[in-house]
């Protein structure tokens, strides 16, 4: 995906990148933009970022052990639902996620983080994040619906919303076809250069189509299943305005 957006990127490297749906960061540190506002629905991955910003060393105790794993995800859910910014709740959303199940990060209706422990052999586990500090030092981090953003003209916005798939757990509010379509109606409204990731399903080409977006194909491995197994290649729509 980045070969594909660095190439859009290029005319535009000035601008403010804009992501909805962050996730990862592999497009942010990809593309390396001076500027960008940067969202996620996740407010504890929001939370984990803004810590790296502040220098986030890790002082818990990483232990790839079953019964260890089960007390801290409590403790997590504990204290994440209660809200607000947290170093303990980075290092346990960090320690959640490299040693449960399959990378997975699922939230359930109540907001407890309920991926299941992930039996790994070996893991090697990162004690601090200093080297990505001055990397994200210069951008901006929120924990918002991305109707709340507020774009500038000129802002370079890539979205890459949960796929059009029935797993959209991501988190506590989940992502449905009412999203899908709020989200490509916010968009279009947007006078600067926009592109979406998503799976090709007929009803999201049909949307994207009808309200004028450039559409191009590829074939990408599935980021997120329930089961590795089933990551398999699917064909993926991009979805362009404004070049």
């Amino acid at each position: 995906m980045i070969p594909k957006l660095e190439k859009l990127w290029a005319k535009h490297s000035d601008s403010r990148l804009v992501e909805p749906f962050c996730g990862g960061l592999s497009v942010a540190l990809g593309l390396q933009p001076q500027k960008a506002l940067l969202n996620d629905v996740n407010s504890a991955l929001v939370n984990f970022y803004q810590q790296i910003q502040q220098g986030l060393k890790l002082d818990i105790a990483l232990e790839n052990d079953e019964a260890a794993y089960y007390q801290n995800r409590e403790l997590f859910n504990t204290l994440n639902q209660k809200g607000g910014e947290s170093n303990t709740i980075a290092q346990l959303f960090y320690y959640l996620n490299r040693t449960g199940y399959n990378g997975l990060c699922r939230f359930n209706k109540s907001g407890g983080y309920n991926v299941p422990f992930g039996r790994y052999k070996k893991i090697n586990y990162q004690q601090d994040f200093l080297n990505y500090q001055p990397v994200l030092s210069e951008w901006e981090f929120v924990n918002a619906d991305f109707t709340e953003l507020k774009l500038q003209v000129d802002d370079f916005v890539y979205a890459d919303p949960p796929y059009d798939v029935p797993f959209h757990q991501y988190s506590q509010q989940g992502f449905n076809w009412n999203d899908q379509i709020r989200l490509a109606e916010w968009l279009v409204q947007h006078q600067g250069p926009v592109v979406l990731s998503n799976q090709a399903t007929d009803r999201i080409i049909d949307l994207y189509k009808q309200l004028g977006f450039k559409l191009k194909y590829l074939d990408a491995p599935r980021r997120i299943s329930c089961k590795g197994s089933e990551r398999h290649a699917v064909k993926e729509v991009l979805a362009l305005r404004g070049f």
